[in-house]
């Protein structure tokens, strides 16, 4: 197929743009500004939001990767609901219904496990689970999903991924690569959590599927590595890919939330002691769909990248 990818240039966008090119497919990136170095054609278009002229980029193709928006940053106050809204939301029906009208009907649109909940107990979170959004970044991102489905012509297939690693992965994932490669020892001993993640490889297989598979449209799907971790667990995978022994100590977790809060890195501690599952039964049995990738492939292959790019 021809396929248009948005957010091409970024981390996962690069890797799903080398997928879509192995499994043989035609690309067009849609891109903000000039990209030099991607391996496919490039459509500049500006920016994602509700006058976005798509003509151009869609012209001649058959699918649309939607990967391109305004993400979710941690301690970041500049953000709004509305400029959430303008670009998650409005901008992604914008060019959703001028695929539709185009007639690229398949329309892959990468949203966000925060639109079932930041965090699981005993149960975890499965496809069909009605909505918990928390923040504005979640709702825009489920409001889309809403609007897709409303659009006529358009046969929308919804992807939720949780934390996503591989080479260039920021974030918390960053932290801890960084944390490891010092060798310093750190809290996580009494971490007992359970948090899937997902490569960015077997992310961009996923995609790959759905842009094909019969049984994808109007579907949402959830995604992972199926191999939950606790935090000490994924930093002893860290540490050991590159090389340095994971020091780790036991603090109790109610006792670093007392020092997180006054200091402002209660999110940042969530994240890291939360339990966070996702059920991924449903796109295995309805696309037949196993991650290709090991999560300590995935995970060996990040850190290495990290500490390359360190240097």
């Amino acid at each position: 197929m021809k396929i248009l990818v948005t957010g091409a240039s970024g981390f996962v966008g690069r890797i799903a743009v080398e997928a879509l090119l192995t499994a043989g497919h035609s690309v067009r990136a849609a891109v903000r500004a000039p990209q030099p170095g991607l391996p496919v054609e490039t459509v500049v278009v500006g920016g994602l939001d509700p006058a976005t002229d798509w003509s151009v980029a869609l012209d001649g193709v058959q699918a649309v990767v939607h990967l391109a928006a305004r993400v979710h940053v941690m301690r970041d106050h500049l953000g709004s609901a509305d400029e959430f809204r303008r670009t998650n939301t409005e901008g992604t029906l914008q060019i959703a219904r001028a695929a539709a009208k185009s007639g690229a009907r398949r329309f892959v649109f990468v949203s966000s496990i925060k639109v079932n909940g930041e965090a699981t107990n005993d149960c975890p979170f499965r496809a069909d689970d009605d909505p918990h959004v928390i923040d504005a970044y979640g709702r825009s991102k489920l409001e889309a999903e809403i609007g897709l489905s409303q659009i006529a012509g358009l046969e929308p297939v919804i992807i939720r991924p949780p934390l996503v690693h591989g080479p260039g992965a920021k974030g918390n994932l960053a932290r801890l690569c960084r944390l490891a490669q010092s060798g310093l020892p750190v809290p996580f001993d009494g971490i007992s959590n359970r948090r899937d993640i997902v490569g960015v490889a077997n992310l961009a297989n996923l995609i790959e599927r759905c842009l094909w598979h019969p049984a994808a449209p109007r579907q949402v799907f959830l995604v992972s590595d199926g191999q939950p971790l606790s935090t000490a667990q994924l930093f002893r995978l860290i540490a050991a890919a590159i090389g340095r022994p994971a020091r780790v100590f036991n603090v109790p977790v109610e006792l670093m939330r007392v020092i997180a809060r006054p200091i402002g890195m209660s999110e940042e501690l969530d994240r890291l002691t939360q339990s966070l599952e996702v059920d991924i039964t449903k796109t295995r049995e309805m696309l037949g769909w196993s991650p290709p990738v090991s999560t300590a492939t995935g995970i060996e292959e990040m850190a290495r990248a990290f500490v390359s790019g360190a240097k």
